[in-house]
């Protein structure tokens, strides 16, 4: 086996967030390598604050968020995403991860671009946005909202989730009224408002990443040489709890309940779940 070989086989072998992590890798080398040569490659990958020159390049709204030019901003997006992305596959499928992730991206780009062009006073200098960072705190909030008191171990004691979101939220908005990287942290505060949004609908038992999952299967569905024919059709059974008599699940302890579920999320995905199910994930959640 080549090294190409290998490098393929280790790729595959990545959950989808580490995957999002390996590409964002890639991308910075590039970047440092060719960002002096070809400077221009850049300019179509950046997000520009002017909404007429972003109409020009739409794929911005995305393409940003695979753009790092300084290492330590790039280290810490990465990170961030890849312990949030343990404790977010734990739980959900990688389908919604992506989707909180990539619509994070989109709704941080948005609102960058709603900053500096309905409050030109507060954002006086044209600027273009790059960075992970949106996405990643579209699933830290998200996480956090979900399952506020789920603690984190932080060297010698416990923080819970919510803490370290509202303080990060404060940061984000101090930072804009100071001038200090404040087109990135409005893009943060859209990227935390898509998190919240999504897991107050998806306590209520709506999943609104639905409709951009559809279009982003039909958009690498384009791409595809063929169409794929594994269809799987998912039936819910009454009276059951995934897959188990309602007398036999409620004899498994918690820990193995939650793990039965998440077994069927990762088969027939989170709308497979019916509403019982649903909601004891959530309480098991908190």
């Amino acid at each position: 086996m080549n090294q190409i070989q290998q490098l393929k086989y280790k790729y595959a072998r990545l959950n989808v967030l580490e995957k999002i992590i390996a590409i964002n890798v890639v991308v910075f080398l590039f970047a440092l390598l060719l960002r002096r040569l070809v400077p221009i490659l850049f300019v179509w990958l950046r997000l520009p604050s002017d909404f007429i020159d972003f109409l020009y390049k739409p794929w911005t709204i995305i393409s940003y968020g695979f753009l790092h030019f300084d290492p330590l901003h790039m280290l810490f997006n990465m990170l961030w995403l890849y312990f949030l992305g343990r404790i977010m596959l734990n739980l959900f499928s990688p389908k919604m991860a992506l989707n909180i992730y990539f619509m994070g991206i989109i709704s941080g780009g948005l609102a960058f671009l709603l900053g500096y062009n309905l409050l030109p006073k507060l954002f006086l200098q044209p600027a273009y946005l790059i960075g992970a960072s949106a996405g990643v705190r579209a699933i830290l909030i998200f996480l956090c909202t979900y399952m506020p008191n789920k603690e984190l171990r932080f060297f010698t004691f416990n923080l819970k989730l919510w803490w370290i979101g509202a303080v990060l939220i404060g940061f984000d908005i101090i930072n804009i009224f100071s001038g200090q990287n404040a087109g990135g942290n409005l893009a943060h505060l859209g990227g935390a408002l898509l998190g919240f949004v999504y897991a107050k609908q998806l306590v209520k038992g709506q999943d609104i990443g639905t409709g951009f999952s559809r279009f982003m299967d039909w958009i690498t569905g384009v791409f595809k040489s063929r169409p794929s024919t594994n269809l799987k059709t998912v039936h819910k059974q009454k009276g059951k709890v995934a897959g188990y008599k309602k007398e036999e699940f409620n004899q498994f302890n918690n820990q193995k309940k939650v793990d039965t579920i998440l077994d069927k999320i990762s088969k027939s995905g989170y709308d497979s779940l019916s509403k019982e199910e649903k909601e004891f994930l959530f309480k098991a959640g908190k």
